[in-house]
């Protein structure tokens, strides 16, 4: 199965604990790289978040970042920190005493001061089995985009594949020609420089030169190797693992063969084929990049 490494998922799940919201997001990258933005309350839970997401994902950047928010007070739930609010009223006291004109501190200041009120704690248990629950969910979702864009993107790799094999049959079937015109062209040249010394030209010459030029343009084993690694690319796309480093290697390779072929180049119709089959090889390259 071929997966993306780029999605997105939001998910939010409400209960006696609170409020979560949690947001996945992944990009395309060399190995699995995870980010996470836990509150404060979450921390504890990071390394099994972790490894949640290692579990489900290969590769890629994956940022994580959830929020939480405390279940609304119910009447009966607030609790004063007694001893902490008798010890901001003696000290607004003394500091009262430092000063010529104090202003007066009322009850709501000082019960809006952090810690005075107390709020029953979630039950952690409870909490923790809740983000577990919420992260599983948005990795169902987010490997289910990933797989969605990765069918995408085997298909576009794959008409690459089939341009490529035109490209490359087109050669093949167009050396004959092109090697009796280079034949012909050859000849003429002979003939003008026998025109110019007063002398026949050389057959055997001609023939030494059609053998040299025959053995620097032959590309057939280019070709060869270029149909092989094709259906080494179409074999990869259809595994169930994770073929990205795979696929980036085969492309290097068919970008060799193209090179190859644009440098044994005679003729300004291979030379044209070996600049069709880099432009459709950097396509593919451009996609693989992005699969897991």
């Amino acid at each position: 199965m071929i997966r993306s490494m780029t999605a997105f998922t939001r998910k939010e799940d409400d209960g006696s604990w609170g409020h979560l919201t949690l947001e996945l997001r992944s990009v395309n990258h060399r190995y699995l790289e995870t980010t996470l933005r836990l509150p404060e309350e979450l921390r504890a839970l990071e390394p099994r978040l972790r490894e949640r997401i290692g579990e489900r994902l290969g590769r890629g950047k994956v940022d994580c970042n959830m929020r939480y928010e405390a279940p609304q007070l119910q009447a009966g739930e607030v609790v004063v920190n007694k001893e902490f609010a008798q010890g901001l009223a003696h000290a607004s006291r003394e500091v009262d005493s430092m000063l010529y004109n104090p202003a007066p501190v009322s009850s709501m200041d000082v019960l809006r001061w952090p810690g005075v009120l107390q709020t029953p704690a979630p039950d952690l248990e409870k909490l923790a089995g809740a983000v577990i629950a919420l992260l599983d969910s948005a990795l169902e979702d987010l490997v289910a985009t990933r797989e969605r864009e990765g069918d995408k993107l085997k298909s576009l790799i794959e008409q690459r594949c089939d341009a490529v094999a035109e490209v490359a049959a087109r050669v093949r079937q167009a050396l004959p020609t092109i090697q009796q015109r280079l034949r012909e062209r050859l000849l003429a040249r002979l003939s003008e420089i026998g025109s110019e010394i007063g002398t026949e030209p050389d057959s055997g010459r001609l023939e030494q030169e059609m053998v040299y030029l025959a053995q620097r343009m032959d590309v057939d084993e280019e070709l060869d190797r270029l149909e092989t690694h094709l259906e080494e690319v179409r074999r990869v796309l259809g595994e169930e693992q994770p073929v990205g480093r795979r696929l980036d290697f085969l492309m290097q390779e068919l970008n060799r063969e193209a090179n190859t072929l644009g440098s044994k180049s005679a003729d300004a119709e291979t030379t044209r084929a070996s600049v069709d089959l880099k432009v459709l090889i950097e396509q593919m390259r451009e996609q693989v990049q992005n699969i897991e």
